[in-house]
């Protein structure tokens, strides 16, 4: 046999309260697209930031080409050849392309050589980009082209991404997989890690799969089904999310031609925006990143103001009210970045309790919180959707991305709100945990909560929604019935298609 691109042998790290890995061991051939497999939680990142130099491991040893390979820094695994596309992108809105991937580089040339050679690499692999194009005005699929030919640009040998596609189209899916397959048959290795069992399918050729740190299987993924990887994840059955007979309540939520402009240069302006939500419905909204997810979230919690008139909850005109008064009322909602924005990285999990959950949990008492109650909420959140921590007093930043996850929406959830509005609920979530969250949802719409679920995985909103609409530039189109729309349908209507448009395919 030949000899091993890269060779792990009984890694372990370990953490106080955890053990993050325990002695895992697994190669990775010249040209193998290799998925890596687990829960939230299970090891994953703790192992892939071991091989870049990001983490010492306590024990065990790595070779690269049959040498010790031992990175004190990511410099130093960059410069043996390991490259890593991170799942969040490092990148400077403000900057154009080139100027971004010059940071990247040790030595970098005159801006004039980056662009051509970043415009030779795009035309190369199939990843078209313009190097003065500012980064701010891209898409996410072009955000994340940016980060991988800054890591092409290292003629790397192995090339790590991190759920490389949860920000991605179904069309920008398939360009990333003719690069990575283009690699694959130049030699290049690549280390895949997904939730999106069915892209690991289409894609890899061999997966590791690691629970609680350890590996606890491997597989062939084109000849295993998604479902046995999950359930081999998991070390048990997986829960298919169940829905109850459904029949729309009155309106409880009403948005009445909501204009807002964009937050920022980069932002999205509102335009127009006519909706109605029942009580015990779940209305999804889809859309491509960047066409006003975030400032719709902002309309709808209170972080942006809009004239009083036009939003109307439960008969009551809201538009002014601000975040706490809207929770206080019955609407709350979840941002997608949890992160800085849904929670404060350095505060503990029972402080990020407080800072939402104050006033419909009664946490506090005379202007004082009552610390007691409020860790006692929080150990709550963490049982009920098996938060992966020590405990409560954990900071948010020491959970791994699921988890955190887990815990601000469970938090939002066991608040009993009367609308909740949450933003991409299972985003890096592995598939237990996802198919719990959109379980939990389905239960709280059951009980009388109208859900505003607003993701880029279609398939979890054709699996929990009553009606379907999509975000474009900022407008929204007419909401439909889920049931039956088919793909080509959703299309047009996440491409802008008018309401007589979609009509037309129908007819």
């Amino acid at each position: 046999m030949s000899t091993p691109l890269l060779a792990l042998s009984g890694l372990t790290k370990a953490y106080p309260g955890v053990v993050a890995n325990k002695d895992v061991s697994f190669e990775i051939a010249p040209g193998e697209i290799h998925a890596l497999l687990g829960e939230n939680g299970a090891g994953k990142s703790t192992l892939v930031k071991t091989i870049y130099g990001l983490v010492k491991p306590d024990s065990g040893t790595m070779t690269l080409n049959g040498a010790p390979f031992t990175p004190a820094e990511p410099r130093a695994a960059r410069a043996a050849g390991v490259a890593m596309v991170f799942q969040h992108f490092s990148l400077f809105d403000a900057l154009n392309v080139a100027e971004n991937i010059a940071l990247g580089m040790e030595n970098p040339p005159p801006q004039r050589e980056i662009a051509e050679r970043v415009r030779a690499v795009s035309d190369q692999y199939g990843l078209p980009l313009d190097p003065a194009r500012i980064v701010g005005e891209l898409s996410a699929g072009e955000r994340q082209r940016v980060e991988i030919i800054r890591c092409l640009l290292q003629d790397p040998k192995l090339l790590i991404m991190d759920e490389p596609t949860s920000v991605l189209t179904p069309q920008e899916v398939e360009i990333l997989f003719k690069t990575l397959r283009k690699l694959s048959a130049e030699g290049t290795a690549i280390l895949y890690i997904s939730h999106k069992l069915e892209e690991i399918r289409a894609l890899c050729e061999n997966a590791t799969v690691l629970r609680l740190g350890q590996v606890v299987g491997t597989c062939d993924p084109r000849t295993t089904t998604a479902r046995d990887m999950a359930e081999l994840m998991v070390g048990s059955a997986l829960l298919v999310p169940e829905r109850a007979p459904h029949t729309d309540g009155e309106t409880i939520l009403s948005l009445n031609n909501v204009s807002a402009k964009a937050p920022t240069r980069f932002g999205t302006a509102l335009r127009d925006i006519q909706l109605t939500v029942h009580m015990g419905e779940v209305l999804g909204i889809g859309g491509v990143a960047g066409n006003g997810q975030d400032e719709l979230v902002a309309v709808l919690a209170g972080e942006t103001r809009v004239a009083r008139d036009m939003i109307t909850f439960d008969g009551q005109n809201i538009g002014h009210f601000g975040p706490n008064a809207r929770r206080k009322i019955g609407l709350l909602t979840a941002p997608e970045e949890r992160m800085g924005h849904a929670a404060a990285p350095d505060m503990s999990l029972t402080e990020n309790a407080v800072l939402t959950a104050t006033t419909r949990q009664q946490l506090t008492s005379k202007g004082f919180v009552n610390w007691r109650k409020a860790r006692k909420f929080a150990e709550e959140v963490i049982a009920q959707f098996d938060v992966r921590t020590p405990g409560p007093q954990n900071a948010a930043r020491s959970l791994s991305g699921g988890n955190l996850q887990k815990f601000v929406i469970g938090r939002e959830i066991m608040q009993s709100p009367d609308v909740l509005v949450v933003n991409q609920p299972t985003w890096g979530v592995d598939a237990s945990a996802a198919a719990a969250i959109r379980q939990a949802l389905l239960d709280l719409a059951a009980k009388g909560t109208a859900i505003i679920c607003i993701s880029q995985d279609l398939d979890e909103l054709m699996e929990i929604s009553d009606r379907f609409a999509a975000l474009n530039e900022g407008r929204l189109s007419a909401p439909r019935p889920a049931q039956g729309l088919t793909v080509e349908e959703i299309g047009l209507m996440l491409g802008g298609a008018h309401d007589m448009e979609v009509a037309h395919v129908e007819a």
